[in-house]
């Protein structure tokens, strides 16, 4: 797997060994990013993070900051060795845990990616709707990627919808102020 664009374009990233984690394709995070446009200053959450390919993808689109939150070791290990490889220590940050607990804190965001275990993704919705908009700047855009059979429904407004395959993705959009 490799970023698609930006300053890091073309460089590789690890990813977890084992099936718990599932990267997200290329092609789609070409779409997505394709759909979002300029992330210039974003500041970014990137919950369920696994090896950390759509926050880096961000960060090598101009996005100021990152934080990725992951709580399965593999991943963690592979999430670090991007982070370090790629010298984005400075602008990234990693946080090893519960996502939900992730969003309870004072941080705000301008993009949020949300890529949970696909089997747990419909489940989660109701708590994502509640704790979300307490982590949004206003006019954010929320992320979700999950399976078409079973997806990920939020309560914020939604802007976008895609299937790729039997993957969906969806852009959210917090209220702006």
């Amino acid at each position: 797997m490799r970023v698609i664009a930006g300053e890091l374009g073309g460089r590789r990233l690890m990813t977890a060994r084992g099936g718990a984690t599932r990267p997200t394709a290329a092609r789609v995070r070409e779409a997505l990013f394709s759909m979002l446009g300029e992330l210039d200053g974003a500041v970014v959450l990137d919950l369920f993070a696994g090896s950390g390919a759509l926050g880096i993808e961000a960060l090598s689109r101009g996005a100021a900051r990152a934080t990725f939150v992951e709580r399965a070791p593999p991943a963690l290990d592979a999430l670090r060795a991007n982070l370090n490889g790629l010298e984005l220590t400075q602008r990234a940050r990693v946080l090893a845990g519960d996502a939900l607990a992730a969003l309870r804190g004072e941080d705000k965001y301008d993009l949020v990616f949300l890529d949970p275990p696909y089997a747990t993704a419909a489940a989660l919705a109701e708590a994502l709707s509640r704790e979300l908009p307490g982590a949004l700047r206003a006019g954010a855009r929320v992320v979700s990627e999950s399976d078409r059979r079973s997806p990920l429904e939020l309560t914020l407004p939604l802007l976008r919808e895609r299937r790729y395959g039997d993957t969906m993705i969806r852009i959210h959009e917090s209220a702006p102020l």
